[in-house]
Formats: structure tokens, sequence, C-alpha cells
């Protein structure tokens, strides 16, 4: 008579999932975390670690509805919400983005986590901020642009935007350890946001580090192989001699 291996414990399967998730191991991660989600359905927390695997292999729509189920579960998920706007972002959809990031702003003032201002006022300060470092940019005023977008960020540092228009200002400034500096800050909160990953590509890039850059570029092509602006990066590193760009 056989006998069938019993499933391992919820906790078991979260706990494995994370760990394969520090290690990179994104499918076998993915794998454990699915079975969680189906065993207790209404855990957050799975769903969010979901959609950060799935955004590190590319699978943008799936990892939007993993976060989105994430916010549905807990509505007051604040690294869910900013998740989940990110990934809008990368996607395209900017104005569903914004709305995202606002109600992660409004969760995290429901637990206090607003400072000295309160997390709407923060919030909107800190797009005020954004939106004065954009004009100065746009104005060819690089320091002053710096200047204003490191107050929109000590203001909400999770808005990882405005962390990755800091990095990117920073970078045309010559300043590529401050800007590496603040883009792996970026990656550190969500591995899978494109548009800082290329950014940081770029910084080092500009640092010298060529094989740097290129092992950057390369992960932005494996999340996004149609991105036009990761294709000319590698191009561009070709032409440098630091590594053909993947056919």
């Amino acid at each position: 008579m056989s006998t069938m291996t019993p499933e391992p414990p919820v906790e078991q399967r979260i706990a494995r999932g994370k760990e394969a998730l520090a290690r990179g191991q994104y499918l076998s991660a993915l794998a454990d975390l699915e079975a969680a989600a189906a065993q207790r359905p209404a855990f957050a927390d799975v769903h969010n670690l979901m959609g950060l695997c799935l955004s590190m292999v590319g699978r943008a729509d799936e990892a939007l509805a993993a976060f989105t189920r994430a916010t549905e579960v807990n509505p007051d998920y604040v690294e869910a919400h900013v998740n989940r706007a990110i990934t809008l972002n990368d996607l395209g959809r900017t104005d569903e983005a914004a709305v995202s990031f606002q109600r992660a702003a409004e969760a995290d003032e429901a637990k206090g986590g607003g400072g000295r201002f309160g997390s709407a006022a923060a919030a909107r300060l800190a797009n005020l901020h954004r939106e004065l470092g954009d004009a100065y940019e746009q104005a060819g005023a690089g320091d002053e642009a710096v200047q204003q977008y490191r107050q929109a960020v000590q203001l909400r540092p999770q808005f990882l935007d405005i962390r990755t228009r800091l990095g990117r200002a920073l970078i045309e400034l010559g300043r590529t350890d401050e800007a590496v500096a603040e883009l792996e800050a970026v990656l550190d909160h969500n591995p899978g946001f494109v548009q800082a990953r290329a950014h940081l590509g770029l910084a080092r890039f500009r640092a010298g580090d060529l094989a740097g850059a290129g092992d950057e570029w390369r992960r932005c092509q494996a999340q996004q192989p149609d991105n036009a602006q990761v294709s000319a990066y590698l191009g561009m590193l070709e032409r440098r001699g630091g590594g053909a760009a993947p056919s």
C-alpha cells in the first residue's frame, strides 16, 4: 500500500519562497508562493512576494494582478500599493500609477507614518518638489534639480519614481557614486523596477564600469526584451568593447 507524501505546511512554503527570492531563484520562489497562496489565499504578503517574482521574470501583467490582489486582501498594505504603482508606471499607465502612489501615502498616513507633516501633506509636498525639480532640469539647472528631488525624497522616501529621477539627475552632473547609491536603494526595495536598473547601468557605464553596466542592462533586457532604450544602451556598450549585446 503506497503512502502519499503530505503537503508541507504553508508557513514552510512561504519561508522557502522568501529564501529562494533572496537568492534570485525567482521561478523556484514563485512555485512555493503560488502553492502557499492556493492554501491560504488571504495572505496579502504572499501575493506581494509573488508579484516581485513575476516582475523579475518579465511577467509584468501577472505581477500587477498579484500586487492588486495583495491590496484587495489588505487595503492598507503600503508596500503592495507602491509595487503596484511602479508596475503600472513600467506598463505606461502613469495616471493609474499616480493614483496607486497616492493610495500608498494614504495607507501610510493611517498607520501614523507621515512624519512631521502627515502622509497626505508630505505626499503633496514631495510631488511639488518633484515638479519643481523637473522644471529646473528642463532649464538646464542640474544642481537645483537635485536639491529639489532630494527634498522630495526626504519627505517621501518610498516614492521610488522620484528617487529614480534623482539618480538620473546625478548621472547628468557626473556624480556617479551618488547616483549608484540612490538607484541601488530603489532596487533594494523593488528589484523589478526596470527604469531604475537602466539608469543604474548608465551610472556604472559613466563611471567606467563597463562589465557592471552590461550586467544591469542585460537584466533589464531579460525583463523587457522590447525596451528600445535598453537595446540602445547595449549597442553603445558593444561599440565601447564592453561585451556584445545578446541577439
